[in-house]
This record gives C-alpha cells, structure tokens and sequence, in this order.
C-alpha cells in the first residue's frame, strides 16, 4: 500500500501563502517552499507538476485575504483606507497581489471591471447609489490614487500617514462628486 501523503496539497498552499507572506513572491520556488515545509521537492512537484497552478491557487489564497481584510470596511472611505494600510502591514502580499505582473498589459478600466474589484466596485454602487457606469466613474480616479499611496508604502517610498491619506482620500472624493454634479446639471439643461 502506498504511503499516505504527510503533506497535503492544502498544507502546500498554505505553506506558499506563508512563504510570499515571509519572504516575497520571488521566494516561492518548489525547494523553497519544500524547504519551508520540511519535506522534499517530490511531494510539491507530485501535487504540483506546473507550479503555475500552485502560483494560481496561492493567488487566489492572497486575494481572498485581502478581500475579507478591505471589505470588512464600514464605508468606501474606509475600503480605501484599510487597502492603504494592508499594504503597510502586509507588504509582501501586497507585492504578490499588485505588482508581480499578474496585471501586465491591462487597463485602469480593465482592472476596475476585474471580477477581484467586483465586491468593492458593489460596495460603490450601493454607498453611492449609482449605477455600474456611474460608480465605475466614480471609482476610477479613486483607485489611481488609493493604489498609489499603497504602492509607494508598500515599497518603501512612502511613511503610512493615516490622518494625511483619511484627509486627501475626503478631498478627491468631494472633487469627484462635485464634478459628477455639475456634469448631471449641464447634461440636464442641454
């Protein structure tokens, strides 16, 4: 009878979750991470014949995370403010999620439409009251901005300044929404 697996495919993207959370992307290898885990590379590449699906589903581990952190925000404000702050806490994970290419190649408005946006771009429409153009609108200055401030932390580039980000993020808002009015009043008097 064969032996049992002692390292299941779970525990492997567990373990690569971790290892990206240690020690960045760049360090998920299969003898890294069977070094991680303690076992041999036989196991991983077993499970894992293409590491890409491992990459793949450590992914989606990471988006999860992220998710459930940003979401658990009261309001957009705060959605904007807890993304900024998970790359301050998480930078490594932040790296993986947004800037290991992943993304190469799309647009703002691609990105704004990627199902991972699709919970918060919701959470727009609703706060807003908005439709899916309109909120897509609304969003997109907004993560330009939000994404910047957590890239520059992320990398360094930047201290996280929470009451400095909380005011700048209220000012782009009201700007956005004053000239979302005053483009409704001038469509209305045409």
């Amino acid at each position: 009878m064969p032996k049992k697996p002692t390292t299941t495919k779970e525990a492997m993207i567990d373990g690569a979750f971790r290892l990206i959370r240690e020690q960045g992307h760049e360090a998920l290898t299969v003898r890294n991470l069977a070094s991680f885990l303690g076992c041999s590379t036989q196991p991983i590449m077993y499970q894992f014949p293409d590491t890409e699906i491992l990459k793949d589903l450590t992914y989606q581990k990471a988006d999860a995370f992220h998710s459930e952190y940003i979401l658990t925000a009261g309001d957009l404000l705060e959605i904007g403010i807890r993304y900024i702050r998970f790359a301050e806490e998480e930078p490594q994970l932040f790296r993986f999620l947004f800037q290991s290419g992943r993304f190469s190649g799309l647009s703002l408005e691609d990105l704004i439409r990627a199902p991972e946006a699709a919970d918060v771009l919701a959470a727009v429409r609703t706060e807003e009251d908005l439709t899916t153009e309109e909120a897509a609108a609304f969003f997109e200055p907004l993560v330009a901005v939000v994404h910047g401030y957590a890239s520059l932390i992320a990398n360094n580039g930047m201290i996280y300044d929470p009451d400095t980000i909380r005011r700048a993020l209220l000012m782009i808002a009201e700007g956005i929404e004053r000239g979302r009015k005053q483009n409704d009043e001038a469509v209305s008097k045409e």
